[in-house]
């Protein structure tokens, strides 16, 4: 983003009762509420969460919680100032992992089985995005299931770095759009990921 005069700034969402940080227990009153409270500090302000996990979204798709995170926030900040782009990751960020299943072999070393495995996963949808939202299915499982000793905290990010921003916005279709819209924002220097 440096490239593009903008400087994010990630913060985790807020855990309930706590005063540490932390993720989990995605709603959108939550992502509101902390959204709501940033806008003011920032030149514009986005989300990354997963629907996978993203609690009460009902029978919501990806789209319409975002326009439902979009409508609510507009309706506390009002409309017309800073850009707001919430955005909810298709169906978790694991997922953007399988954009280049090399990187998740090689980051393991696993068997040729296990490879095999990986390559089935990745033939089996249209794009990394698609990998379905199930509890015993979502991306995360399936690595897990596969690599057992996986930490989604601390090899998910080596994975994403390894294979590269581009390859992964070449791959994931809903990503490289909000990254797009990102990139696009004008006379901005500071972004708020939450």
């Amino acid at each position: 983003f440096s490239s593009f005069n903008i400087q994010p700034v990630p913060i985790l969402l807020g855990s309930e009762g706590q005063k540490s940080q932390g993720g989990g227990d995605v709603r959108i009153p939550r992502l509101v509420h902390h959204m709501k409270r940033l806008y003011p500090n920032f030149d514009a302000i986005t989300s990354l969460v997963d629907f996978y996990g993203f609690k009460g979204k009902g029978d919501f798709t990806v789209s319409e919680l975002e326009k439902q995170l979009l409508q609510e926030i507009q309706s506390e900040v009002g409309e017309g100032g800073k850009p707001i782009l919430p955005y909810v990751q298709m169906h978790e960020f694991e997922g953007l992992l399988f954009s280049e299943i090399e990187d998740v072999i090689d980051t393991f070393n696993v068997s040729p089985s296990t490879a095999m495995e990986f390559g089935k996963i990745a033939l089996t949808f249209p794009n990394p995005e698609d990998i379905n939202d199930n509890s015993n299915t979502a991306p995360s499982k399936r690595i897990c299931k596969l690599i057992p000793e996986f930490n989604k905290a601390v090899d998910g990010p080596i994975i994403a770095e390894k294979t590269g921003l581009e390859k992964i916005r070449s791959k994931c279709p809903r990503f490289d759009n909000w990254i797009t819209k990102l990139e696009s924002i004008e006379n901005t220097s500071q972004i708020i990921a939450h």
